[in-house]
């Protein structure tokens, strides 16, 4: 039963990582685009570029431990 629900917050395959990555950019856009409501001009650009940028970093991160994880297996 643990073992079933523990699979769901365990990120398997490349397309888990897409979609977790594309539900993380919509959220960020969506902070991005307040930001540029509260903050007009170049702070408020500034900050929208840092909430996507955390995104890209994030993304790339899970897909790498996942492309690990299948060269490496579990020990890594």
């Amino acid at each position: 039963m643990w073992k079933k629900f523990r699979r769901l917050f365990v990120i398997k395959t490349k397309f888990e990582a897409f979609l977790i990555t594309y539900a993380l950019a919509t959220g960020a856009v969506a902070r991005g685009q307040d930001y540029l409501v509260q903050y007009p001009g170049f702070g408020g650009k500034l900050l929208f570029l840092a909430c996507t940028g955390a995104v890209f970093m994030a993304g790339a991160k899970m897909i790498e431990a996942i492309e690990y994880h299948k060269t490496f297996g579990r020990d890594y």
